[in-house]
């Protein structure tokens, strides 16, 4: 081969080596890796899509419980925003350093309800003192050990001197998602779910739910920050004043959570 078409050749490959490199940065940049609470799925999805519309970011979630996450990202786990189900755990986060300072934000608070199947007898005036009825014999609730609407479910029990009676038909899902999906399968009788899963298409169509009082259970405060490792802070710090516009609160209140009416930081 003659050496200035050897040459050629050279320049050429390095040429595209470069655009593919180019082309891999560009797309990973237009990807965040989010950790969400498992309440959030249902609006999630819907933030999800409008957020790429509106900035050409893709959200590749993952959904769990909040103790998990808060476990997997003080232990290094590669997610660039972390939303929870109770305001401790990214508050911990930050007091140790691991969030990207004013990225805090309040974002929703959350609710529980009592979910049956859509063709049981269970009495719905009756709320949390229905779970005595023996016709209920598997309560879903999350695991409070590490799951926040578990936490608010044995808080609402105790607060109507309920647990200590129902506690033996409690069945504890990994996730309030899971939780819901045992009584979505008919293997729970019954579950303390988030009022977000309730108003879900499919659970709307499956189950029917009754509210717990919210003076029967610790607030659900919920919050997102974006963590210090991440690699897109700039995309990520923009999904959480993202989260702050009026369209997604709406989203929010659809699926019944609360929102706040104003912002309550700034962001930088």
């Amino acid at each position: 081969m003659p050496q200035d078409h050897f040459q050629i050749m050279k320049r050429l490959y390095t040429f595209l080596l470069l655009v593919c490199l180019t082309c891999t940065l560009r797309a990973h940049s237009q990807e965040l890796t989010v950790a969400a609470a498992a309440d959030l799925r249902p609006a999630l999805e819907e933030i999800a899509a409008n957020f790429h519309a509106a900035s050409g970011v893709t959200l590749r979630v993952s959904y769990g419980s909040s103790g998990n996450f808060f476990q997997q990202i003080q232990n290094g786990a590669p997610f660039d925003v972390f939303l929870s189900a109770n305001v401790d755990y990214p508050k911990k986060l930050e007091a140790a350093g691991l969030v990207v300072p004013n990225s805090y934000y309040e974002f929703a608070r959350g609710s529980i309800v009592v979910m049956v199947p859509g063709n049981s007898r269970f009495d719905l005036k009756a709320g949390l003192r229905g779970l005595l009825d023996p016709a209920v014999r598997k309560i879903a609730i999350a695991d409070p050990a590490h799951a926040p609407y578990g936490q608010a479910a044995v808080a609402a029990l105790k607060s109507q001197g309920l647990y200590d009676q129902v506690s033996p038909k409690l069945v504890m899902g990994e996730n309030i998602s899971q939780a819901a999906s045992f009584v979505l399968s008919g293997a729970a009788d019954a579950g303390i779910v988030a009022k977000s899963l309730a108003l879900a298409p499919t659970a709307r169509e499956k189950t029917k739910s009754v509210a717990i009082l919210d003076a029967d259970y610790p607030p659900i405060l919920q919050a997102m920050v974006v963590i210090e490792s991440s690699k897109n802070q700039p995309a990520a710090t923009k999904f959480v004043s993202f989260m702050q516009a009026n369209d997604v609160k709406n989203i929010l209140k659809r699926y019944g959570f609360e929102v706040p009416e104003k912002t309550t930081q700034s962001l930088p």
